[in-house]
């Protein structure tokens, strides 16, 4: 079920308000049944899939808890051999197998391996890499095994978070579902304020911009220039809005229960370095591969050499976390070499600021490094969203193409109608939605960087408040784009 949809739109309320009707002993399992129907809403077969991961993980947990300390390694390693191997059949069987046959095929050799004709599962990377947080916190001896299997299976299936994330760990989740939980009206409005603001920078600015980036990056080779800028400058904001609009929807259908989720983004196209970006960017991801992959390599507290490759490891796995392809896998090459980069290059940084008198600037100072990181991430946002790596290279190639003149035109023509290449075959009204969207994001994030607007809403007065809630409402019903768009990351 898509949280943009009418059905969620029935679903959320009716879920909740029985959530608060039944006595606590059976909401675990209104809970459940709710999160199975709500995912059985896209392939309900696959349900079988997460439903045999879950009994794994859960006798697996107690076996682990329960095990002499030699044996305990062995039982997680099966586990996750378990939870991998779902991954690698439905996610990585095919990717594996065409690059088989396109290394035999050099030698002009055939690929004995069938293709399997299987769709991805929604969501399968998301849940599996809950899970094995799971068995690992148990083995490591944070989290004691869970008895009760209606919990535990909650826990995976809990519907807010099942097929994006956030990705929790059973220290912050799993006792929240033994609580008993009592309506609290200052949460559910907090709640229903957060699903709102996700919402709108889902429907009003991410489904507005995919017109545009579509437009271009299913068939990139017809642009050149301003076209791949704009498009790729879009799809920046896109995604951001995109997924942190469904993690700020996941968070909130949960608060309003009174389930309290971890935070998953804080306004990353602020950041002033790539590190900062993945402090602030899937913060549940990066934390995830910084204390189950990057820490047990060895961290920080290993040769600078071995850091960096550690770094490099956990940035290439994450690209092929994210998908069967080698865009992926590039992507997150990239973005290791930038932050392997900034942590060589650090002290020459401190060094021309220091030189340059840019220091004496420090806002200035941090708008460079600010839009600094905005360009990279948008280069490397190129090959997240290409298929294919000849798309990803033709578009870099051709940013710059005919560009000034282009930007003159774009300056100087009074008649916007006819700059096709700029407006990307869409309606000026469209373009100029996009363009307040990004620029009403843009400012709402800088004074959320402040304080937090939220929060200083409560000191402001009534009509000031319900003015910019109505303002929310509005735009979204009116402003945005209801085709169900699927979120970018339930490909994931």
């Amino acid at each position: 079920m898509l949280f943009n949809s009418l059905e969620f739109l029935l679903f959320f309320p009716i879920v909740s308000l029985l959530f608060f009707g039944l006595p606590h002993r059976m909401r675990w399992l209104l809970l459940l049944v709710a999160s199975c129907y709500f995912y059985m809403f896209f392939v309900p077969v696959y349900i079988l899939i997460l439903a045999g991961t879950i009994v794994i993980d859960y006798f697996a947990g107690i076996w682990i808890e329960n095990a002499a300390h030699k044996n305990k390694k062995l039982l997680l390693s099966l586990s996750i051999i378990a939870n991998v191997g779902v991954l690698a059949v439905f996610k990585y069987y095919n990717f594996i197998n065409q690059n088989i046959t396109d290394l035999l095929g050099n030698f002009q050799l055939s690929n004995p391996i069938p293709y399997l004709e299987i769709l991805l599962p929604i969501g399968l990377s998301f849940h599996t890499f809950q899970a094995m947080s799971y068995t690992i916190e148990v083995y490591r001896g944070n989290q004691k095994a869970e008895r009760h299997f209606g919990i535990y299976a909650l826990y995976v299936m809990f519907y807010p978070q099942l097929v994006a994330g956030p990705i929790e760990r059973p220290q912050n989740v799993l006792h929240q579902f033994h609580e008993k939980k009592y309506f609290n009206y200052d949460k559910a409005v907090s709640g229903l304020k957060l699903m709102a603001w996700g919402m709108f920078k889902k429907v009003v600015i991410a489904d507005r911009l995919s017109l545009f980036v579509n437009q271009v990056y299913d068939q990139p080779h017809l642009y050149e220039g301003i076209s791949l800028v704009v498009a790729t400058v879009f799809f920046t904001f896109q995604i951001y809005c995109d997924f942190s609009g469904y993690s700020d929807i996941a968070i909130g259908s949960a608060r309003v229960m009174g389930f309290e989720l971890m935070t998953n983004f804080k306004r990353p196209y602020l950041s002033q370095n790539i590190a900062e970006f993945w402090s602030r960017w899937h913060i549940s991801l990066s934390t995830w591969f910084r204390d189950y992959l990057y820490i047990p390599l060895g961290g920080n507290r290993v040769s600078v050499n071995r850091r960096y490759l550690n770094l490099f490891i956990v940035f290439m796995i994450s690209g092929l976390w994210h998908g069967a392809n080698w865009t992926f896998v590039f992507w997150g090459f990239l973005h290791s070499i930038y932050l392997i980069t900034g942590i060589i290059s650090k002290p020459v940084q401190e060094k021309i600021a220091l030189r340059t008198g840019l220091i004496n600037y420090p806002l200035l100072h941090k708008f460079i490094h600010q839009s600094w990181v905005f360009i990279l991430a948008a280069l490397a946002w190129i090959f997240f969203r290409v298929t294919s790596m000849s798309d990803g290279f033709y578009i870099v190639s051709n940013l710059g193409s005919n560009l000034v003149q282009s930007t003159l035109d774009v300056l100087s023509n009074t008649n916007f109608a006819r700059l096709k290449y700029l407006y990307l075959n869409q309606s000026q009204l469209d373009f100029m939605l996009a363009i307040a969207g990004i620029v009403f994001l843009m400012l709402f994030d800088r004074l959320d960087e402040q304080k937090s607007i939220w929060e200083s809403f409560k000191q402001k007065n009534t009509i000031l408040k319900w003015s910019f809630y109505f303002f929310l409402i509005y735009f979204t019903l009116f402003f945005g784009v209801f085709e169900k768009a699927q979120f970018i990351y339930f490909q994931f």
